[in-house]
């Protein structure tokens, strides 16, 4: 048999990709699933959007841009930076990656050697703690608490920091918990980072699905950090599979490398298309799309809490609730089966998130439209009355 390498033992999987398998194979044989455990709003990409990449298809753009993207979309980023942030990011300072998930793994593959530690939220995204592991270096958590509305504190951080971290990792807004991220917070952290020789790794592919005051920019607050976007999530364009990330000048001939040797530049097409998002009537129709989301959450989460899912404030960013289910079960794992199998219900157990009280927490996506999101509740409240 072919040995396969070690690291792969310490990278584990996604939870939810096999309850989403179970649910479709639940479909498949006739069962109605309500669907409230993936991160993919039911929109469609933008009318715009997906006219700007048939057009891109039939002028023939079909060959490899440069590594760093395609010019005009660097300079319309950072126009958009000006213009929502009033934050000034040359464009030299930002490369289009395939996905945030391109734009993580050039971050972290220029910033972490083997043996290091890095710092990141419990509970927090999955690929973060498993992307350090395929570095070959030592996941360290912080812990954040429902009391707290999962925010993150320095004093948090001061209390988990340990000799040797030489990257912290954030989000905000957060995925699994919705937790926004203050302009005072972020420059305690920036700074508390700064002291200690330590870089921030930013994740921001939430901006724009923020349900009070807009989230800042860790971009506002320091030039020594490096900050992850998406057009997935906002933008609507999760299958065109595009991000970018927005690195300090002296950085970027370095990650140029690495793009140039990793995936060699993000698909042409999509890149093209991603240049529609930043018209204005599309920009509008985006906002009109957070304002459908919002509504969504105004439902949501006052009814899972009338259910008996503890969840102490509300979600302000993303479209995540992330809810104690210990009223039910102890275990969110058979939870999340068991209401699967039941009564058709499929969420995310708290297990994918990380280990930190992770078995009494659940993950609800209001990704789907109001009457599906009104009859998951039906059924949750039918099943756990």
């Amino acid at each position: 048999m072919t040995e396969l390498a070690a690291r792969l033992a310490a990278i584990e999987p996604f939870r939810v990709m096999a309850l989403l398998a179970r649910a479709r194979e639940l479909e498949a044989a006739g069962r109605s699933i309500v669907h409230m455990e993936i991160g993919e709003p039911d929109f469609e990409s933008p009318a715009a959007v997906v006219a700007a990449g048939i057009d891109a298809l039939q002028r023939g753009r079909t060959h490899y841009t440069p590594a760093a993207g395609l010019p005009a979309l660097r300079e319309s980023i950072a126009s958009y930076y000006a213009h929502r942030y009033g934050v000034d990011v040359p464009p030299s300072r930002i490369l289009i990656t395939p996905g945030a998930s391109g734009a993580l793994l050039l971050a972290m593959a220029a910033l972490i050697n083997p043996g290091a530690k890095v710092m990141h939220t419990d509970p927090g995204y999955p690929c973060n703690r498993n992307f350090v592991r395929l570095f070959d270096a030592e996941p360290v958590s912080v812990r954040l608490d429902a009391a707290d509305g999962f925010r993150l504190d320095v004093q948090r951080l001061r209390e988990a920091w340990q000799p040797g971290i030489r990257v912290l990792i954030l989000a905000s807004p957060s995925n699994p918990t919705g937790a926004v991220l203050d302009a005072g917070t972020l420059r305690e952290i920036a700074a508390f980072a700064h002291k200690r020789g330590a870089t921030v790794i930013m994740d921001e592919i939430y901006h724009g699905l923020v349900y009070g005051e807009p989230a800042p920019t860790m971009l506002a607050c320091t030039d020594e950090a490096l900050v992850i976007n998406s057009f997935s999530k906002y933008f609507g364009m999760t299958g065109w599979r595009l991000g970018w990330l927005v690195a300090p000048q002296a950085m970027i001939p370095g990650l140029d490398r690495l793009a140039q040797n990793i995936f060699l530049a993000a698909p042409t097409m999509a890149q093209y298309a991603a240049c529609a998002v930043f018209k204005a009537d599309t920009l509008a129709q985006l906002e009109e799309r957070r304002e459908v989301l919002r509504q969504r959450r105004d439902f949501l989460v006052p009814a899972l809490r009338d259910i008996g899912f503890g969840i102490d404030a509300d979600p302000q960013g993303a479209f995540y609730a992330y809810a104690d289910c210990s009223h039910f079960s102890d275990d969110s794992q058979a939870l999340c089966e068991r209401l699967l199998e039941d009564v058709g219900v499929a969420i995310t157990p708290g297990l994918d998130f990380g280990a930190h009280q992770a078995s009494r927490f659940v993950r609800f996506a209001w990704t789907t439209g109001m009457a599906q999101l009104e009859e998951g509740v039906r059924r949750l409240r039918e099943a756990l009355s």
